[in-house]
Formats: C-alpha cells, sequence, structure tokens
C-alpha cells in the first residue's frame, strides 16, 4: 500500500465534499487539542514547582544596628538579626537538636569535662582569609577579658582552650556539663581583622557596621539619615559562604523607631515582612508565622524584701486568687502555664500541683494565715506582750528593780503617784498602792471581802498594774504588695487588671512602671516586692541561672531570691549529667519542689509572631531568640520555576 503523493495530498480537499470538510476539521481540532491536553499534562505529572533564585526581601526592625558583632549583639534585638545573617557558629540550632556549621566533628571526652571542635576543610571569610581554630580562640579570649565587656562573658569563665592545630581546638571545663555544648553556637569574628585593635576599645571600632562574614550574607550597602543614624542595609549573598546558598540574592532591612511607623510601612507596601513579640501584638493582622519560644512570663515574690510575701502560705493563696485567663484577656493566642520549665517545650511531665483559680481556696488559706477582711482590705494582727512583767510580792521596805518599775507604772497616773522613781518602796509609794487598789477595788480587793487598800502589791494588785503598764502591743499588717514593671502597653495592661482583681479580694496592689534601663537597676539591687518580666530558656534545659541560691545576686538570674537546699542539689547534679533521662528526671522533681513553693505565679509562654508576605519557604518551629526567624534562610524564596520530578 503506497502514501498519497505530493500532488494527491494538494487534491485532498478538491475531493471532499462540505460535509466531509466539515468532519475532517472537527477531527483534526479534537486531535491538535488532545495532543495538547495530553502534553500538558505529561508535563505537569512529570515535574514539580521548586524555588528559584533571585528576588530581594524587605524586611523592617524596631530599633537601630550598634554592633554588627557576635561579641556585642545580644545587648540589641537589631544587631542578633543581622549577626544572625552575616556570621556561622560553630555549630548553629536545627529543627530539634544542635546541628555542626563551622565544625565538621564534636567528641565529648572526660565525662562531659572536655570537648573537641575540628572544623571544615575550605572555610573561608568573605574577604578570601581562611577560618582556622586561630579565630575562635582569639573570639573567646576577647570575651573573657574584662576589659571588652561583652554581655557574653560569663558564660566562658573559668573554661580553659587548647589549639590542637589549624583545624582542632579543645575546651576543657572544671566540672563535667551537659549544657556547655550550647555555648558552641558561638559565632568567631576574624583575627586577622580584629587583632590589631586594643580589647578595651572593641565596642567602638568602625569593623562593628563594616563586619566581615562567614554566613549566608554580607554588608553590600550602609544608608544613613542627616544625622547619620542608619536607616537601611542592604546584604547580598556571600559568595565565599560554604553552606547551601540561598534563593534570596538579597536581603534588605529598614530600621524604625516606633511600632505604629513599622506597621505603617507594611500597610504600605514598603516592607514585605516583619516580626514583633507576643506581649507587644495585639491582633492588627492576622495572617502570621507563630515561633514557639521557651520564654515565659511571670510575677516574681522577693521573698527576702517583704513581710507578706515571705509566707508560703500567701504565695500560694495568690495562685490560687488570680485569674490568669481574665488578666491576660488581648493577648493573641496566649498560652498559659503552670510551670518555668515549659513541659511542653521540653518534653517533661506536667506538673503534679497546678493552682488553676480558685478564690474560695486562696480565701481559706488567707483565713488560717490570720489575714482577715477589715473594710474592703486584708489585715493580720499580731499581738505581742511587752518583755517586763510584775512577779515579786512587794510592801514597805522593799528594794531593787522591781520597786523602780513599780513606780514608774505609778507614776502614769499623776493623781495617785508623783515621787521619785529611786527603788525603795517607801511611805510615797505605800501611798501610792493604797490609792491605786482603792481606784480598781472591783478587781483588786472586793474580791478578797476588803474595802481599803493594803499598800502591799501582791497577785490581783500585779495583775492589775501589768494589765495596765505592760499591756499587748498589736502590729497591724496589711496584705499590700509593690509590684515592679516595665512601662509598656501590654505590661500596663496586665499589671492593671491584676490589681482590679485583687482589691476584690481584699489585698492592694500597688504598681509601679519603670523604663527598661531603670527596671534594669531594680532587678540588679533587688529591689522590690514582686516582678512582673519574662525569663529566656536556653535550647538545652537549665533552670540553675533562674533558680539556685548561688544566683540571688546580680549577675545571676534567681529574681525570687529563692533557696532550698534540695533544690540546689538536684540543679548541680543535673547540669553535670549527660545521661537525657536521668536529666529529665531529677527536672521534673525539681519542678513539683520549685512549684510547691510558689515563688511565683507563672502566667504565660512569650511566642513571637512573623508578619510576612510573598516569601515562601518560611518553616514554623521554636526558636529561642527573634533572630532565629531566620534559620533556614537558605530555603526561602519570592520566584519559582518547575522542574523535572
Amino acid at each position: 500500500m503506497k502514501l498519497p503523493s505530493k500532488k494527491q495530498w494538494k487534491n485532498f480537499f478538491k475531493v471532499l465534499n462540505i460535509f466531509e470538510k466539515i468532519l475532517f476539521f472537527l477531527f483534526l481540532l479534537l486531535f491538535l487539542s488532545s495532543t495538547i491536553f495530553l502534553s500538558i499534562n505529561f508535563y505537569f505529572a512529570k515535574t514539580k514547582i521548586v524555588p528559584k533564585e533571585g528576588g530581594k526581601y524587605i524586611e523592617g526592625i524596631l530599633g537601630t544596628p550598634r554592633w554588627i558583632n557576635p561579641i556585642f549583639s545580644p545587648l540589641n534585638d537589631a544587631d542578633r538579626d543581622l549577626v544572625e545573617l552575616i556570621y556561622s557558629g560553630i555549630l548553629k540550632y536545627g529543627e530539634n537538636n544542635l546541628e555542626n556549621d563551622l565544625a565538621e566533628d564534636l567528641k565529648i571526652l572526660d565525662e562531659g569535662k572536655t570537648y573537641e571542635i575540628s572544623l571544615k576543610d575550605n572555610i573561608f571569610w568573605s574577604d578570601g582569609e581562611k577560618i582556622t581554630s586561630d579565630d575562635i580562640i582569639f573570639t573567646i579570649k576577647a570575651i573573657q577579658n574584662s576589659e571588652t565587656k561583652s554581655p557574653l562573658r560569663p558564660a566562658w569563665l573559668d573554661v580553659e582552650i587548647e589549639r590542637v592545630s589549624e583545624k582542632k581546638l579543645r575546651f576543657k571545663l572544671k566540672e563535667s556539663s551537659a549544657t556547655f555544648i550550647e555555648n558552641l553556637t558561638l559565632k568567631p569574628i576574624p583575627k586577622h581583622k580584629w587583632q590589631e585593635i586594643p580589647q578595651k576599645d572593641f565596642s567602638l571600632s568602625i569593623l562593628n557596621l563594616k563586619p566581615i562574614s562567614s554566613g549566608p550574607y554580607q554588608i553590600s550597602k550602609l544608608n544613613f539619615d542627616k544625622e547619620g543614624k542608619i536607616v537601611s542595609i542592604l546584604l547580598k549573598e556571600n559568595e565565599k559562604y560554604f553552606g547551601k546558598r540561598p534563593y534570596l540574592k538579597e536581603i534588605e532591612f529598614k530600621f524604625f523607631g516606633k511600632k505604629e511607623e513599622l506597621i505603617e510601612s507594611w500597610k504600605n507596601g514598603q516592607i514585605m515582612g516583619f516580626y514583633l513579640p507576643q506581649e507587644k501584638y495585639f491582633g492588627e493582622i492576622k495572617n502570621f508565622y507563630r515561633f514557639k519560644s521557651p520564654r515565659y512570663f511571670a510575677i516574681f515574690f522577693n521573698q527576702k524584701n517583704s513581710k507578706v510575701l515571705n509566707s508560703l502560705n500567701v504565695r500560694q493563696a495568690l495562685n490560687y486568687l488570680v485569674d490568669k485567663r481574665k488578666i491576660l484577656e488581648g493577648i493573641p493566642e496566649i498560652v498559659l502555664i503552670d510551670s518555668p520549665l515549659l513541659p511542653e517545650i521540653y518534653g517533661l511531665k506536667e506538673p503534679e500541683k497546678i493552682y488553676g483559680f480558685d478564690p474560695e481556696k486562696g480565701k481559706e488559706i488567707l483565713e488560717k494565715e490570720g489575714f482577715k477582711k477589715e473594710n474592703d482590705e486584708r489585715v493580720k494582727i499580731i499581738k505581742t506582750e511587752t518583755g517586763y512583767q510584775f512577779k515579786l510580792d512587794l510592801k514597805f521596805g522593799s528594794k531593787g528593780k522591781e520597786v523602780e518599775e513599780l513606780q514608774k507604772c505609778l507614776s502614769k497616773f499623776p493623781e495617785i503617784y508623783q515621787g521619785e522613781i529611786s527603788g525603795y518602796f517607801g511611805e510615797k509609794t505605800k501611798e501610792a498602792v493604797i490609792k491605786f487598789q482603792e481606784k480598781y477595788k472591783e478587781e483588786i480587793l472586793k474580791p478578797f471581802g476588803l474595802e481599803k487598800g493594803t499598800g502591799e502589791v501582791k497577785e490581783a494588785t500585779r495583775k492589775k498594774l501589768n494589765e495596765l503598764c505592760f499591756s499587748e502591743k498589736e502590729e497591724r499588717i496589711p496584705l499590700q504588695i509593690s509590684l515592679a514593671t516595665v512601662n509598656e502597653k501590654a505590661f500596663v495592661e496586665i499589671s492593671e487588671k491584676l490589681k482590679e482583681e485583687l482589691k476584690n479580694q481584699g489585698i492592694e496592689l500597688k504598681l509601679e512602671f519603670y523604663d527598661p534601663n531603670t527596671l534594669l537597676e531594680i532587678i540588679k539591687e533587688r529591689k522590690y516586692d514582686a516582678i512582673l518580666i519574662g525569663e529566656a530558656l536556653t535550647k538545652i534545659l537549665d533552670p540553675f541561672p533562674f533558680w539556685h541560691s548561688s544566683q540571688t545576686k546580680d549577675p545571676g538570674l534567681n529574681l525570687c531570691l529563692y533557696e532550698n537546699k534540695e533544690s540546689d542539689k538536684i540543679l548541680e547534679e543535673a547540669r553535670k549529667t549527660l545521661d537525657e533521662k536521668e536529666r529529665k528526671e531529677k527536672l521534673e522533681k525539681f519542678q513539683e519542689i520549685l512549684i510547691e513553693n510558689s515563688p511565683a505565679i507563672f502566667l504565660f509562654r512569650g511566642d513571637y509572631f512573623y508578619f510576612v508576605s510573598k516569601i515562601k519557604g518560611i518553616k514554623e518551629r521554636t526558636i529561642l531568640d527573634p533572630s532565629q526567624r531566620f534559620l533556614g534562610i537558605e530555603n526561602w524564596y519570592l520566584k519559582e520555576k518547575r522542574a523535572w520530578k
């Protein structure tokens, strides 16, 4: 069978009638449509959407950078954000555990007393210099130097560093530690750039604003206003970065002084993202990423500074009397807590003792403690007897201290005695005693059938003298507490609601609001009855800095001045053991002891809200600090393309 010739094909339509032509074109159209449909379907079935390199992300930040330097960045939110993108650490935080970053290998030796690090091959600073163990040693030595004034210094005291080679170094500790590994998230600075600068001048160096990068990004441009203040920073990809290259090639940060300006810039489309702590966000924007955080807020009781808060019963009663949900109304997506160890974050058992809102139980405890309600306030009355009491029989001729006290007592009644305080029982004293007995004859004479005074001090007379001259002293202790906190909207509102709640129970709460710097000084000196503030835990749970008795003074963080020998022992043991199961068991035991002692009212976990438009590839996770929202930034992207599966 032969195919039609070229001439026959040209005459094809001439041999078809109209009906046949219509049918032909219908079938042709159907064939072409089917082919296109099947081709498209095949393409989509065999390909997938993947991130594409390119694009510029713009983020707004509250505050202004000062030290884009890991040695000082913990002091400033804006600095921490930039450091997270510009520098790499020895280790880094992964989704669940610590992971290698500059390090290739980590060994824990000597039962947790020695940590040995080996660095990766061919890792470089953005200026082309090699990153070595010398950079890490130089950075830690600078932190340990008190002249540098690094906030990281307490974490590195008593740590000995040994250089093994260009790639390897060891950290030697005085005691075993399961928590030291978190120190190794340290981000080193380049020795070749900083070694010529006196360490006392580190904080003043221009290098703080011209960092040499070891992370995925480096600074491309800084923009200043007329007053020399940084208003924006442009980051570009670091071509020397050893890790996965980010899809986003540029990131611009714009800096704002007020939250309102930041949000307005978002609404106007000038920025594509920003973050706010939970306690500062009040629901203006509904779409956000939520990053859980081991950061919690509580009302900490200073047990050494307050007459009422040194009572366990009062502290427990307050825990029952506070309706957490009511006073925290207005803070979105709230997660209430009952323990500062955050069992839901760290995988511990929930505490057995949970107070909950139980006003009747709270009032019952206060009543038993002696705080009775009088005229809408609770007052505890403590009666004490004076030290001196008449105990001897006295008569004419008696001498000594007892007679002297008798004369002092009688002289309180001028119509009875105006004589000397001589310590001798003479005629004038006897006459005064007779007058006293006859004045109170109903209690002194009549029970014995006497009408006239005898002039001798015996049991009945002594009793009346003691009653009038040495009566009980009465101390009234009102249930008043002063509460210090920062002068910010969320904390002011929580405090005022709390004050109203406790007022209904007869408890007076005096509110004291301070700016952050003043509050920091008050914390250092522990000059408060109670304080509403937050505390941030680390990736590896270690309550030691917050609850061990050795941490009651600055720079310790034991804000309650909590002391308990059993707790101390458990905390010491827990931070030494490398056995994770054993650590958890010890911390759960500590949790029960702490909550039973009610050193605080634990309120809520403080998460972070991240508002982002257009950007994809962000994963919600637990982060220790808002700057860690950038963990995994190499997977963020703006553009997409299709690729074969």
